[in-house]
């Protein structure tokens, strides 16, 4: 008897016999994954958070607590979105993991996706340009998963977009023991848009495609989001926030929340209090786009 002869009889008995074939399913199991460091993102590293030395109830709201007793309270819960809020990083890591921990256990609406509402999403430098690389759609209020796998190696800077209509409680990327990894400054002043949910990034697919963070990367500035959905209205409270920041610009886009009365009430005081604390920065009303009764 040949020698692959016995091999196959020695098989089919084995086989006859109710016992397991264990030839090769050593070899089909996947390599276990590497071990990976993690590295938090705190506060001070992120931008478009403004009032930066202020306290704060979540690290991660747009606003100052002191806030609350100031502003409309629909604009006080919004304000606890990440909305517009970038974090930079620089690393050779050629696959990227994320862990977060989101404020609220409501991840999508019937009119937009988790990807946008709750979603984190990657962009990365390349030849001078901004490219995306990949987003999450979050399945629960908190998520440890790869963000995206087989880069091509090599050092480059990275920006990761945060959640559009829901807050973050925590944020760490992980990257393979030994890799390369350090978080970058905000850059400097902000171009600073204030307006409604259009601003806010309703309905974007991803953080990353709201209108804000798309101009942002276009003109390469650092931008901060303050859009509240239905509550873009030049409330005072807001103003008096606006005027003590030193932003490179001023974007007020509030009309598609107000009609002729509050624009006449409260338009122009809007505007002479940003020109009494910062009479040398731009401001840009945007108007509202006419919609036609035929």
């Amino acid at each position: 008897m040949t020698t692959l002869r016995r091999s196959l009889l020695a098989c089919a008995l084995v086989a006859g016999a109710g016992l397991p074939a264990v030839v090769g399913v050593a070899a089909d199991d996947p390599p276990p994954p590497p071990p990976l460091t993690w590295h938090a993102l705190s506060a001070d590293q992120v931008e478009g958070r403004l009032w930066a030395d202020e306290e704060r109830l979540r690290p991660f709201d747009r606003f100052p607590a002191a806030a609350e007793a100031t502003v409309p309270k629909p604009v006080w819960n919004l304000s606890r979105d990440s909305t517009g809020m970038l974090a930079r990083f620089r690393t050779d890591a050629t696959a990227i993991h994320v862990r977060l921990g989101l404020r609220s256990a409501v991840l999508d609406k019937p009119h937009m996706p988790a990807s946008g509402m709750s979603g984190v999403d990657l962009y990365a430098r390349d030849a001078g340009r901004w490219r995306w690389v990949a987003a999450i759609k979050p399945e629960a209020q908190s998520l440890d998963l790869p963000l995206h796998a087989g880069l091509v190696p090599g050092s480059r800077e990275y920006a990761l977009w945060l959640p559009l209509f829901n807050g973050v409680d925590s944020l760490a990327i992980g990257v393979s023991q030994g890799a390369a990894f350090t978080w970058l400054p905000p850059r400097g002043k902000p171009i600073v848009f204030y307006g409604t949910s259009i601003t806010h990034g309703a309905c974007a697919s991803r953080p990353g495609m709201a209108h804000v963070a798309i101009l942002g990367r276009q003109l390469d500035r650092p931008v901060a989001n303050l859009g509240f959905s239905g509550n873009g209205r030049m409330d005072p409270g807001v103003g008096d926030l606006l005027a003590r920041v030193d932003a490179a610009c001023y974007v007020i886009d509030c009309l598609p929340n107000m009609n002729a009365d509050m624009v006449r009430e409260r338009c122009i005081p809007l505007v002479k209090r940003l020109r009494t604390t910062r009479p040398d920065t731009p401001i840009v009303l945007v108007s509202n786009a006419s919609r036609s009764a035929a």
